[in-house]
C-alpha cells in the first residue's frame, strides 16, 4: 500500500479559516443581478450569454464580494477583479494583450513556481499593476479534502484576487493574482499551515501529473499515485530550481486509455502495459454477444444501438486486426497486440490486461511552440515499474544528461530528437533499436545498419557477391 515519506498534517478548516460565513456569502442574489463593475465591458459580457457556465459570471460574483469586504479583510486591491475584466475588454478592443514581462518574481530559495506578470497600462487598472501567477503542486489524482480547498481559497481570497483556475495543463491548482509582496507570505502560509508546495514553471521539471491509478481504476498496470509522489520527492532540486534548456514533464497513465494524456503532452510519458497475454472470459465473450451484458460498461445507454455485433464493433476495429471467432470463441494474437485497449473497453467483464504489468516509457511529445505539436514515442517498450523505480530514473537521468549537454535553449527533448535523429540520441542514451520504436513496425520495410555492424563493411566486391548467389 502507498504510504507517503512523511506523516501527512490533518488539516481542519475551522482552525485554518479566514472569514467568517456572512463574509463569504455577502451579497444577494438580487444585488448580484443590478451589479455593475466600474468599467464598461460590452464585448467580455458577451461572453456571459449562451448555454455555458462563464468565467466572467463567476469574475463579478467574486468583484461583488470584494466590493462588500471591509478594508482590513483583503491584501492586495479591492478591485483587482473589476481592472482585470476592464484589461480584458481593452484586449478585445485593441487585438492585443495588455500583459508584459517586466521581471522575474519568485520565492526565497525557489527559482519556480511563480509566473511574473505585469499590466503595461498600470495607469488604467492599477488594481493589475502586479499580477502574479502562483502554482501550487497538486496532489496524486486530485484527490482534495474539502477542508483544504475551502482553507486554500480563503487564503487566496485574503493575499490575492481570489481566482482560481482548477487545473493548469500540468495539473497545478493554479491561483491568480496577487503582488510581489505578498508572495513570501502566501508561500509560508501554504508550506507551514496547509503542507502544501509551489509546483514547477520556468525551464525545469514541472509538477508531475498523475491519472487516478490503483486507487478507483481496474485497468492501473502500476501504482501512478505512489511513482508520480516518488519522482516528485526525488526531483526536488529539478522541480524548483531551473537548470534545463526547458520545460520538462512527467506524466503518468496507468494503461494505455492515457486519461492524462501523456503520450501528447509529456516529455516523458510513463504508460501502463503489460507483456503477457489478455485474460479472457470466454463466457462473458458468450454473455456480450447473446446481449446479456451491456458493451462498454453501459456508456452508451441513451438510445437503441441495436444488438450488439462483435465482429463489426471489436474484431474489425483491431488496428493491428490480431483477434477473429474460432469455434464459438475469441481468439487473440497477443504478439500483434499493439494494446489500444479498444477490445477491452467494449468488453470489460470479458477481457482484462495480462498479470504481468509494467510501463512503456515514451519521449518527446509537446504543443506547438517552436516546432510543431508532436507525440511522444516509445524508447522503452516494456520496463517493470516498483519501489524505488531505480530502473526508471537510470534512464530520466541519462536522458538530462545529454538533453542538458547537447540542448539549445527553448528547446524541447522531443525537439532535440528531431534535429540529431533518433538513433543518435539512442546511441547516446544506450538504448537498442526496437520495432515499437517504428510508427509502423508492421509496414516498415528498412533497417538501417551501421557499417561498423555489418561483416566486411559497405564496400563489396559485386563478381565475389555474383559468384556466391548465382541464379
Amino acid at each position: 500500500m502507498f504510504e507517503p515519506k512523511r506523516p501527512q498534517k490533518a488539516l481542519k478548516y475551522e482552525e485554518l479559516r479566514i472569514y467568517t460565513d456572512a463574509e463569504l456569502n455577502n451579497y444577494t442574489e438580487e444585488e448580484l443581478k443590478e451589479f455593475k463593475i466600474k468599467h464598461e465591458i460590452p464585448k467580455v459580457e458577451e461572453l456571459e450569454k449562451g448555454p455555458w457556465p462563464s468565467f466572467v459570471a463567476d469574475a463579478k460574483q467574486e468583484a461583488l464580494r470584494r466590493r462588500k469586504l471591509a478594508d482590513d479583510r483583503m491584501m492586495i486591491d479591492r478591485y483587482v477583479v473589476e481592472d482585470l475584466l476592464g484589461q480584458l475588454e481593452l484586449s478585445f478592443n485593441d487585438g492585443e494583450t495588455h500583459w508584459k514581462h517586466g521581471g522575474i518574481v519568485g520565492v526565497f530559495g525557489y527559482g519556480g513556481g511563480v509566473i511574473g506578470r505585469y499590466s503595461d497600462v498600470p495607469e488604467k487598472f492599477p488594481g493589475i499593476a502586479h499580477f502574479h501567477t502562483i502554482r501550487v503542486n497538486q496532489p496524486a489524482s486530485k484527490f482534495y479534502k474539502s477542508d483544504f480547498l475551502r482553507a486554500l481559497a480563503d487564503l487566496w481570497e485574503y493575499r490575492g484576487s481570489g481566482l482560481f483556475n482548477m487545473h493548469g495543463s500540468t495539473g497545478d491548482i493554479i491561483l491568480l493574482g496577487t503582488t510581489t509582496e505578498q508572495l513570501e507570505p502566501i508561500f509560508y502560509d501554504m508550506t507551514h499551515e496547509l503542507d502544501q508546495d509551489l509546483g514547477g514553471s520556468g525551464s525545469n521539471l514541472r509538477t508531475p501529473s498523475c491519472c487516478i491509478g490503483k486507487a478507483r481504476c481496474e485497468w492501473a498496470c502500476y501504482d501512478t499515485q505512489e511513482m508520480c509522489y516518488e519522482m516528485t520527492m526525488h526531483y526536488q532540486d529539478e522541480l524548483h530550481r531551473p537548470a534545463f534548456p526547458y520545460k520538462f514533464k512527467f506524466k503518468f497513465d496507468g494503461c494505455p486509455n492515457c486519461c492524462v494524456a501523456s503520450i501528447a503532452r509529456a516529455d516523458i510519458a510513463f504508460i501502463g502495459t503489460w507483456r503477457d497475454e489478455i485474460r479472457i472470459d470466454q463466457d462473458a465473450v458468450k454473455a456480450y454477444i447473446a446481449g446479456d451484458i451491456v458493451p462498454r460498461g453501459g456508456a452508451h445507454r441513451g438510445r437503441d444501438w441495436g444488438k450488439f455485433d462483435i465482429q463489426k464493433e471489436v474484431i474489425d476495429r483491431c488496428p493491428s486486426q490480431c483477434m477473429w471467432m474460432e469455434d464459438g470463441k475469441l481468439v487473440i494474437d497477443n504478439k500483434e497486440c499493439v494494446r489500444c485497449m479498444h477490445c477491452i473497453n467494449v468488453m470489460p467483464q470479458a477481457l482484462r490486461p495480462g498479470k504481468d504489468t509494467g510501463v512503456s516509457i515514451l519521449v518527446g511529445a509537446k504543443a506547438p511552440i517552436l516546432e510543431g505539436a508532436q507525440i511522444a514515442q516509445v524508447i522503452v517498450p516494456f520496463m517493470k515499474a516498483e519501489p524505488p523505480y531505480d530502473n526508471v530514473k537510470e534512464v530520466i537521468e541519462r536522458i538530462w544528461e545529454f538533453w542538458m549537454e547537447e540542448g539549445k535553449n527553448r528547446e524541447r527533448v522531443g525537439e532535440l530528437i528531431q534535429r540529431v535523429g533518433l538513433p543518435k540520441f539512442l546511441e547516446v542514451i544506450g538504448l537498442p533499436p526496437a520495432p515499437q520504436m517504428i510508427k509502423a513496425p508492421r509496414s516498415n520495410p528498412y533497417i538501417f545498419w551501421k557499417e561498423e555492424d555489418v561483416p566486411g563493411g559497405f564496400t563489396r566486391d559485386i563478381k565475389e557477391f555474383r559468384a556466391r548467389h548465382k541464379r
